[in-house]
This record gives C-alpha cells, structure tokens and sequence, in this order.
C-alpha cells in the first residue's frame, strides 16, 4: 500500500525557500510508494506564478495541490518552512528550513522543531546554531511570583540537508564567450569592461550596513578599491526587491546613487550595472560562465546556506565571500577568498520576533578587509580561477540535486519503519485556496533591459 505523503511549502514562489521546496519535492515525484498532495502557501510578498502548467515537472507539482482541508491523516507530512509555522497533521512529521542567519535562534523555532519528529537543516551552522540555543521557561504563580519550569532546548531529531543544485544546468560552460544567446549579447552590449564583480540577491530593507546582504557596505568598498584608478573593472548587481517591481528597481537605482554621492569628490568611479527582476536558471548559469565574469561577490551577514553562492562554486566561477554562516559548508580558505570580520549585534530596529530576537549576532565584515580582497583578487584571478575549478569539481558533486535526492530519499526509507500504524493526534491549520481551473499558461515575464547606473 502506498504512503500518504502530505507536503506544505512555497512552492510557487520567486523565492529561495521556493526554489529549495521544489527541488525536493522533485527529489521524491518518482517514487512508486508515495501517493504526494502539496499545499502552497505565500512566501511574504514574493510573486506566486513560478509554475508553469506547460513545463512537464512543473505540471508534476501542480497537479498535486490541495487546499488541505478534509484530507484523512497522512502518514508523513513534509513542511518547507520556518519552525514557528511547523504544524504536525500526520503520523510521521518533518520539518525542513534553513532557519535563520543570525546566532540565535528564537524561542518559537525550538518549539517548533520539539513538535515534528525529525528536522532538517539545510547547512551545519544552522543546526548547530539550533542545538546550542537554551531557554528558561518560566510559569506565572498565584502570588505573582514566577517560577521555573525547566529549559526549552532542542530535544527531537536534527539533521542535515544539504541544498541540491542542479549541476545539468549549473556547471562549466565551454563555449560561454562565444555563446550567441541574446542575453550574453545584451550583457556584452552594454558592459564595456572585460573585468566584472558579479553580486547575486535581494536587497533587504534597513540603512547602511543594515540590509542581510550587506550591498551597501559592498558597494561603498568596491568604489573605494577602485576609484581613481585607470581601467577599473566593474560591479554587476543581480538583484531585486521584494516583488520584482519596477518601484523595486528604481528604489535600487536610488540606494546606489546614495553610496555613490560619498564620492563627489573622486575624479573617477568604477561602473556599476543593474539587472533587476527574474531571470531562467539557464539564464543564470550563462551569467555565471561568461568570461567577463571573474568572481562572485558576497559580504553577506548570513545564509541559511547560499544557494546563488553555491551556484557560482558550480559553475567554476572564483567566490569571494564572509567566512561565517551557512556558505562555509562548501567555501573553504584555501578554494574561495573569505572576507574577516566580527560578529555583532544586528541593530534594535531589525529584531523582527519571532524571526529574529534579541541578543542576536550576525557578521560584519570588516570593510578594510573587502576593499584589501577585492584588490588581491584583481591581481591574482589566474591562479585563483585554478583553484575555484578544484572547488566546483568537489561541489558539483557534494551539493548536487541529485546527491541530495539519494540522501533524502535515505532518510525518508529510514522514516517509514518508524510510522506508528495507529492514527496519530491530527491538526492541521492552513489557508483556504481557491481552485484553480483556468488552464492557460501565465503571461511570460519580459526581462528587462540592463541599465547603467549614472
């Protein structure tokens, strides 16, 4: 008889935890004792219309979903979330999340994993990062008084899962430079230069220094490393806001603007380019390859993993990254160049409960040490360009979706021989979707144009 797989994720989101639901669910699509229903649900303000009915996996999934209601207990339920949104409807529960990329974790994440029977992380920071968190519970007396009622720590199973990517389209491409794709030409067309930084995600809300990512504080050091200077090679930004907007896009004009007035009184700028919005994964794998492209820039505070990261590692493209958080599962000093720093407590005005709490830590790199790497990497890229290829070779296959399948699939054998047979206390609370009958393919997003910033 087949298992009744229940899965709760994202899964049409723009999103990273988007891209991280699909990738498992497409890990077990295939299995012949798993009958899978999926419920998706939002992902704060990210756009819902990834699937497209007429890509074959892609219908796969679709023609999985449920609203969730009046479903009978299944015997594994699968949730892609963060833990305070864990819910446990089934015999066997799993939560998967990448956690947060701070030091702490809060009090309502280590519950919810106490209430699923396994977790999975997707790096060793984020479970250790996990385990390590420890919490008085106190109880309110009829005297008023308050008493202790023990410690709130991580008590049920945790795991790793690494991330998987997709190495079909993640990898080297040979013939990149010579590629007549028309969007190697439209990058071609406008960069100039034969010697670009490319930066890879979202700029968050928050002043300088402020945004998870860190763009400000890499944007001011790459003009600083580089101003004045004859032949400076220039900044590519991928990014995009909250919903990939054209309001998002201008916001992002105008917050490079505001690093670049620090430097009225420089004779000479570096350029930087913006490509905003939504882009095909073979799109970003080109983007990776092409020969203009000598590093992948990150000064992140930090990752749950760092997919785009990983991405670039891949595709053999040199990384220059912080040396904390999740991305040190496959970055390492001697294959990647880490940038220093400290941890520091993220600003009063971010602590956003229950996903970020105080005293939370998270890196700052120090901006001496960008500026002093960028430089390195400049004059060294040959033989640094040696050593990322050694890096890809071990990622291609360590952090592969296809290693995370096996992996996986390993872990979920083992949970079958632990289903109780007996039904289990039910509950599961999720957001009532409409059905959907309208077959027609979405409109096609239209990219656009690359545009230099002045």
């Amino acid at each position: 008889m087949k298992k009744q797989v229940l899965m709760c994720a994202p899964f049409n989101t723009r999103s990273g935890y988007g891209d991280h639901a699909r990738s498992i669910f497409y890990s077990i699509m295939d299995r012949e004792d798993f009958e899978i229903k999926c419920v998706d649900v939002r992902w704060g303000s990210t756009p819902r219309n990834h699937l497209d009915p007429n890509i074959p996996k892609h219908k796969r999934l679709l023609d999985t979903f449920t609203d969730g209601q009046n479903i009978k207990q299944p015997d594994i339920y699968i949730d892609i979330r963060i833990p305070n949104e864990f819910q446990r409807p089934a015999k066997f529960n799993i939560g998967i999340t990448a956690g947060v990329e701070t030091d702490v974790v809060s009090p309502e994440f280590v519950a919810g994993c106490n209430q699923m029977n396994l977790t999975l992380t997707t790096s060793k920071f984020t479970r250790e990062t996990f385990q390590k968190c420890a919490y008085d519970q106190m109880k309110d007396m009829p005297d008023g008084t308050k008493k202790s009622t023990g410690v709130l720590k991580v008590e049920t199973p945790m795991g790793v899962l690494s991330e998987g990517i997709d190495t079909s389209i993640y990898k080297p491409i040979k013939d990149a430079g010579k590629s007549d794709d028309p969007f190697k030409k439209e990058i071609y067309d406008l960069i100039k230069e034969s010697f670009v930084y490319l930066h890879v995600g979202q700029w968050g809300k928050g002043g300088y220094g402020q945004d998870r990512k860190n763009i400000a504080v890499m944007i001011k050091c790459f003009l600083q490393a580089f101003a004045n200077q004859p032949s400076p090679p220039a900044l590519l930004l991928k990014t995009n806001g909250a919903n990939f907007s054209h309001l998002d896009k201008d916001d992002v004009i105008k917050k490079i603007q505001r690093e670049k007035d620090k430097f009225k009184s420089a004779d000479s700028l570096p350029n930087i380019y913006l490509l905003h919005g939504d882009l095909t994964l073979e799109q970003m794998a080109l983007l990776y390859n092409l020969p203009k492209v000598k590093a992948m820039l990150s000064c992140t505070h930090g990752e749950g993993f760092g997919r785009p990261l990983a991405e670039a590692t891949c595709c053999d493209l040199p990384v220059i990254a912080t040396g904390w958080s999740g991305q040190m599962d496959f970055l390492n000093d001697k294959q990647s160049t880490l940038i220093g720093g400290t941890l520091q407590s993220v600003p009063k005005e971010l602590i956003w409960k229950p996903i970020l709490v105080e005293p939370s830590k998270w890196f700052c790199a120090d901006e001496g040490d960008i500026i002093r790497k960028l430089r390195f990497f400049k004059k060294n890229h040959k033989k640094l360009k040696h050593q990322a290829k050694i890096l890809g070779q071990v990622n291609r296959s360590k952090h592969s979706l296809e290693t995370m399948k096996k992996e996986f699939n390993k872990i979920l054998d083992n949970v079958i021989s632990q289903i109780p047979e007996t039904p289990q206390p039910m509950s599961l609370k999720l957001p009532k979707l409409k059905k959907k009958t309208e077959t027609k393919a979405p409109a096609k997003i239209k990219l656009p144009k690359l545009k230099k910033v002045t």
